[in-house]
């Protein structure tokens, strides 16, 4: 294994260096991403809620559950 002294070892370890702040930089990006997608779907889970509680209310239909 390389001397992390040695100008080889040093650039080994600012490698592995710059490659972990790469791979922090992807992973923040997609985790704030998919957070976006998980919200945008939840916002649409709701509305379509909200529209079948209306179509049952024209419809006549009481929701026996309570949300």
């Amino acid at each position: 294994m390389a001397d992390i002294d040695t100008p080889s070892g040093r650039d080994l370890s600012d490698f592995a260096e710059d490659l972990l702040q790469e791979l922090q930089a992807h992973f923040q990006a997609l985790t704030k991403t998919i957070t976006l997608k998980m919200e945008e779907m939840g916002n649409r889970i709701d509305d379509l809620q909200n529209n079948v509680t209306d179509l049952m209310v024209e419809a006549g239909i009481q929701n026996t559950k309570s949300t």
